[in-house]
C-alpha cells in the first residue's frame, strides 16, 4: 500500500511546539478511504530513521500513523544522533521532561488522529521501542487507546521516567486497564536495561491485576534488537520479523475488526489432553 507523509505542529502547555509526523496509507482511486490509527513512539533519539521506517511499515499495512517528536521541551523536532553526545542528551531529557508533559503529548496525538479525515474514528493502537515502549504502555491510561505492543520498554520496573521520580505507569496501567484493553510486551533475555527481576515485576504486577497481556522473552536477544541501524551489533532481522507478527495480529484484531462491545463471558478452559 502506498503511503504519504506530512506533519503538524501543536502548541503545548509549556509554550513549546510539539511536532507530530503523520504517515497515512494512500489508495489510488479511493480518496475518502479511512483507516485505524496508531501512535508510534520513539526511543530517546526522537524520530530517527529506524523509528520512521517502523512507522512507514505499519502505515503501509493500512493504518494512519502519528509519531511525536517528544523532546520539544528542550530541542527542535530533528532526531538526535546515534553517538555519545546524542545518547547523553536523550537520557538527560528523558528524566527532565515531566510525566504530565508526556501525557499531554499522548493526548495531542489522540486528538490529532480523531481530527484527521482518513482516521476511521474508532480506537487507537500504540507501539514504540525503549522509551517509546514505555510511552506506548502508558498510553493505555487514555481509554481511546485500545492496545499497545511495547518493544523492550525501559524504566517501567524502576519508576524512573520523568522529572521528580513520580513515574506511576505500572501502577496506573495495572489498576486502570479495562477488559477491552490489551498489551503485548516483548523483551530479550539479554536485555541489560530491563533485568530479569524487572521483567518479573512487570509480568507479576499485570498478572496479579488481571490485565490482558502477552509477555515474550526472546532467547539471546538484546536491548534494541529491532533498531536496524546504529544498533551496536544488536539488530536481529529475523527476530524482528517474528515480533512484528505479534504487533500485526494484535492491531488487526483490536483495531481493524469490529468486535462490538466487550462482554465478560470468557469461561475457564477445561483441562483436557
Amino acid at each position: 500500500m502506498l503511503i504519504e507523509e506530512t506533519f503538524k505542529d501543536f502548541k503545548t502547555e509549556d509554550g513549546t511546539d510539539l511536532r507530530i509526523h503523520i504517515i497515512s496509507p494512500k489508495v489510488p482511486g479511493y480518496p475518502n478511504a479511512k483507516f485505524p490509527g496508531v501512535i508510534v513512539y520513539s526511543e530517546i533519539y526522537q524520530v530517527t530513521g529506524p523509528v520512521r521506517r517502523l512507522a512507514q511499515r505499519i502505515a503501509s499495512e493500512g493504518y494512519v500513523v502519528v509519531a511525536p517528536a517528544i523532546y520539544h521541551n528542550f530541542v527542535g523536532p530533528e532526531p538526535l544522533p546515534y553517538d555519545a553526545e546524542g545518547t547523553d542528551m536523550g537520557n538527560a531529557f528523558k528524566i527532565k521532561k515531566t510525566v504530565a508533559s508526556y501525557d499531554e503529548d499522548n493526548k495531542l496525538c489522540c486528538d490529532l488522529l480523531y481530527s484527521l479525515p482518513q482516521f476511521d474514528g474508532k480506537k487507537i493502537g500504540a507501539t514504540g521501542m525503549c522509551l517509546g515502549g514505555h510511552l506506548a504502555f502508558r498510553a493505555l491510561i487514555d481509554k481511546r487507546v485500545s492496545c499497545a505492543t511495547c518493544f523492550f520498554p525501559t524504566d517501567i520496573h524502576s519508576r524512573t521516567l520523568g522529572l521528580g521520580k513520580n513515574d506511576d505507569s505500572l501502577f496506573r496501567v495495572s489498576q486502570e486497564a479495562t477488559k477491552d484493553q490489551e498489551l503485548v510486551l516483548i523483551f530479550g533475555t539479554l536485555d541489560t536495561h530491563v533485568p530479569p527481576e524487572g521483567r518479573d515485576l512487570i509480568r507479576r504486577t499485570l498478572r496479579d491485576h488481571d490485565v490482558n497481556f502477552t509477555f515474550l522473552e526472546i532467547h539471546a536477544a538484546q536491548h534494541a534488537f529491532i533498531r536496524d541501524t546504529s544498533s551496536k551489533g544488536r539488530y536481529d532481522a529475523s527476530i524482528t520479523e517474528s515480533c512484528l507478527g505479534f504487533l500485526t495480529e494484535q492491531f488487526n484484531r483490536k483495531l481493524k475488526c469490529d468486535l462490538g462491545e466487550f462482554v465478560d463471558n470468557i469461561k475457564k478452559p477445561e483441562h483436557v489432553c
